[in-house]
This record gives C-alpha cells, structure tokens and sequence, in this order.
C-alpha cells in the first residue's frame, strides 16, 4: 500500500538531509518533488497544489530547534497537512436508530457485498449489536447467494426474497423483520453496475427515499485512482452520502484516492477494507493513514488488531506454559492461526516502524505459514507436546510426512528452540517474555 508514493516522498524529504536550516530555496525544491509524488500518485493537480502551498507556507514559518533538522521538520509538517486533507480525525457511525439503518451503496465491482459482511462483523464483535443482512441487489443471484455465505461464517442472520424484485420493498420488509427479531442494524446491500448510470442512481436513491437511512456509506475500490473520486462525486451529487468506504487498499493503489475524496466531496472516510478475510476492516484514521503513507508504520493499529484476534484466557494459559518452559509445538501453531486471521502478513509488517522499507521488496505470501504447518501437522501429538523427545529419526518421519526436505525440518526445530531459548531469558529478565518469533517463515525475492 502506497509504496511508490512512500518513496517518492521520502527521497523529497532527502534533499534536505544535511541541511542545517529552512530556507526558500530548499524548501522550494522538496515542495515541488513532494507535489510531483502526489499528482503522480493520481492526486488532482489542483489538490496537489493546494496542499504543498500549505506545506510551504507552514515550512517557512515555523523556527526549527536546534535538537530538529529541516527533513524531520518537514516530515512532521507533511504528516499533520496530510491527516488535515485526509479528515482530520476518524469519524464514527451513527448507530442512534431504533434499528439504525445503514445503505451500502457503490459501482459493481467495488467490494460492496464483502464489505457489507465485514461491517457486519465489525458491528456484532466490537460494538456487541445484533445485525441483519439485506440482499437488495435483485440483479445478481451470486450477490445474495455471497452474502447468505458471509452471514454464516459470522452467524449473522441475511434477509433474501428469492421472487420479489422490488429493492424498495424488500428493503421495508427486511426493516419490519428486524423489529420484529430485535435485530438493532440493518445493513442494505444495494444493486452495482459497471459505470454509473441514471437507472442505478434513481434506485438506490427510492431506497433511501423509503427507509431514510442513518447512514448511507458509498464503497469505492481505491485501485481505480482519479476514477474513484469521480465516482464518488457522482454519487455524492445523487445521493449525500455520510462516508465513504476504501476497497481494495491492499492491492496495488498509488494512493490518490485516500488522499483526494474528502477533499472533493467533504463526507469522511469512515472505513479501510484490505482482502477478503472478514476480519480485515478498519475504522479510518487519517493521522494513522498518514504516517503509513510517510513510513512511519502504524503500531496502534497493529496492536489492536492483535488485541481483537488474541483471547484473553488463551493469553494468560500461554503466559504459564511460557514461565514453566513448557512452550510447545501445539501452542506454536494456534499462535500462528491467530496471526493469520489479523491480514496479510507484509501489511502486518510494514505496520512496525522502519520494517515497511526493508520488506518492500520482499514478496511475502499469505501462504508463508504453510510449510510450518505441514511440518507441525505431521508430529504426533505426543510430539507435538514434547518438543524434545523429536530425535533424528522422528524428524525423518516428520519430515516425509510433511513433504519436506530433512534440511527444512531440522532449521525449522533449530529456529523453534532458539526461540524458545529467548523467551526464557526474557522470563528471568522481564518476569514475562511476552516475545514470538516467527521461525521458518519464507521470504524470496521478487
């Protein structure tokens, strides 16, 4: 994510490595780098502009401390511009409504349905209410057919009327059913087409007509670029929408659209979705976003995460067995479902501060785990709870079991009592070594 932009903007900030104060020029020269980045990064020209005037302005203003160089100034410049033109500060959905009703709207394509089931998610876990799904895209039978499945793995109940092909009424009637069965959100998932068009508009438009919804999130894939902010303009025009919703920032964005949508339209982002694990949502930060933009990772989402994936019971059962030494393969391998289910493992990473640049290069698959788990799935459970009874012939067995080379299996076991070496060090010195490594995980080079 924003990886081009990242750098183009870091080697900005390198002329001004060794400076030993602000002045017009060289402030002129790193603006003009930071507002090429931007408009190539397919942010507005105009926005572009506007905001490396700012940045400018605020540069030449300020008076530098003797303990603070001109980059680090002007990258703690940037970064308040950037979270200003971004929002600001996160803003939260409006969940007053008896039920509250939410419309998704967007272009088909955009990641509506998925992330209709990840906000679905997001609200039953972390806010403790009781969703209901609406299928309202009486187009595409493999749209409601996709969410019926999302609602299942969430165990989140999905309102579908297979006949009925009236999106204004299916929505009354799913509302009337979530009175009836305490469901408190309602959740519209509404009808897409490829580009947008007066049909679609004046459809969703009757939906909100009819139910008059607290919320109405325009989900946008930000892949698209300048496209998106137009869209959204579209949209906004039609419908006033409340927020908008980033799909697809895990792919392969150059940012513009993050950037330049609150600006165009004045609605917040609200959300940031990334794949299609249903747990990969996010409450929008633009503070955050902006650091991750600059490098400078985003730990307090990290943390978050791992806090929303790692069981408290789980955490304080882990704790003994790391105290008493007695860490073992079984309690390895939940450590790494838990990992997973937090999102792609080089997002994760380039989260911690200075770890996105080293890793940018480095292809990092989601699968990176795999070869570690063949290797565990392939002991005995008597194995897998005495790491030290694994002689040279149980990892010969491991290791044809697994489908790995003996080679594997040995640096992997190597790797795993190092670990487990540290962790006890870091018992005696710390009381608790809360640390893990990730032993074996494979890296290669694009």
């Amino acid at each position: 994510m924003f990886e081009n932009l990242s750098e183009r903007l870091d080697s900005a900030f390198k002329q001004l490595k060794g400076e030993g104060r602000i002045n017009e020029i060289n402030v002129a020269t790193t603006v003009k780098e930071i507002r090429r980045a931007l408009v190539d990064a397919d942010v507005n020209y105009k926005i572009a502009k506007e905001f490396t005037d700012k940045v400018k302005d605020k540069a030449m203003g300020e008076k530098v401390l003797t303990s603070v160089s001109p980059g680090q100034l002007m990258v703690k410049i940037v970064k308040d511009e950037l979270a200003e033109l971004m929002g600001g500060k996160e803003e939260e959905l409006n969940l007053t409504g008896k039920p509250t009703i939410i419309l998704i709207a967007g272009l088909q394509g955009s990641g509506k349905t998925t992330f209709s089931g990840k906000l679905a998610n997001f609200l039953k876990s972390k806010k403790n209410s009781k969703p209901l799904l609406v299928a309202g895209d009486v187009y595409r039978p493999a749209a409601m057919e996709q969410l019926r499945v999302l609602g299942e793995q969430i165990k989140v109940p999905v309102y579908i009327e297979l006949e009925n092909t009236d999106p204004v009424q299916i929505a009354k009637n799913a509302i009337a059913q979530a009175k009836q069965n305490g469901n408190n959100i309602v959740i519209i998932d509404t009808a897409g087409r490829l580009a947008v068009d007066e049909a679609m508009m004046q459809e969703v438009a009757n939906i909100k007509n009819a139910v008059q919804p607290h919320e109405i999130l325009f989900v946008v894939d930000a892949m698209t670029g300048q496209d998106a902010v137009n869209t959204a303009k579209a949209f906004n025009d039609r419908l006033d929408f409340t927020g908008v919703v980033l799909t697809k920032l895990d792919g392969d964005t150059r940012g513009g659209a993050a950037i330049s949508i609150k600006y165009t339209v004045d609605k917040p982002i609200k959300f940031v979705s990334m794949g299609e694990k249903l747990e990969t949502l996010d409450v929008f930060y633009p503070e955050r976003m902006a650091q991750r933009i600059l490098g400078m990772g985003d730990i307090t989402t990290l943390v978050e995460r791992a806090q929303a994936q790692f069981d408290e019971v789980q955490a304080k059962k882990l704790e003994k067995k790391i105290r008493a030494n007695k860490f073992d393969f079984e309690d390895f391998k939940e450590q790494l479902q838990q990992i997973k289910k937090m999102g792609n493992i080089k997002d994760l990473l380039a989260m911690i501060p200075g770890v996105g640049k080293a890793v940018k290069d480095i292809d990092i698959s989601d699968d990176a785990f795999k070869g570690i788990e063949a290797i565990i799935n392939s002991m005995t459970p008597y194995e897998r709870s005495n790491p030290d009874v694994i002689d040279g012939s149980r990892r010969k067995r491991i290791a044809g079991g697994s489908g790995k080379d003996i080679g594997e299996v040995n640096a992997f076991m190597k790797q795993f009592e190092q670990m487990r070496q540290m962790m006890g060090q870091m018992n005696k010195m710390k009381g608790m070594g809360g640390g893990m490594g990730m032993p074996g995980m494979p890296m290669g080079r694009r």
